[in-house]
């Protein structure tokens, strides 16, 4: 892609020299309405016939010069909207990420809560929970309460 790019401004710059043209072997120069070769006017000695063809050959040139010109910018503009592309894919791809760890966060939470509470129970029935014991139990179980509800917001 780069080489491309090269050779398009390359092209550009050579078109920027668009009063040059080839005609019949012999480079001209137009300047108006006068042509040059090799820095002399030429224009009273070549016959009408060939001041049109070298006219007409010049115009031709142009036209194709700003094709190449347009062409360039739609390559441009092709490769802006490109990475304008890549450029959302990736916030895409990286909000997609947010969400996957927040719900793995939230499923691991969502587990630990699940399997102290029904160890809490477990403890209840068969009433081997001191009384102090409970506290520190009630306490622990609303920390997880907390870590669930603040990984659901985050979700």
């Amino acid at each position: 892609m780069k080489l491309f790019l090269s050779l398009a401004l390359l092209a550009f710059t050579l078109g920027i020299q668009a009063q040059e043209v080839m005609h019949q072997g012999t480079t001209y120069k137009i300047k108006g309405k006068t042509i040059l070769k090799e820095g002399v006017d030429v224009t009273n000695t070549l016959s009408m016939d060939e001041q049109t063809q070298i006219k007409e050959a010049f115009a031709k040139q142009k036209a194709l010069n700003k094709e190449r010109s347009e062409a360039e910018k739609a390559i441009k503009k092709a490769e802006k909207e490109q990475k304008k592309a890549e450029k959302k894919q990736k916030q895409a791809e990286k909000e997609l990420k947010a969400r996957q760890k927040a719900q793995s966060k939230f499923e691991k939470a969502e587990k630990k809560y699940n399997n102290e509470r029904s160890k809490l129970d477990r403890l209840k029935k068969k009433g081997q929970l001191p009384t102090k014991d409970e506290a520190k139990w009630l306490k622990k179980m609303e920390d997880l309460k907390k870590d669930l509800d603040k990984a659901k917001k985050r979700l």
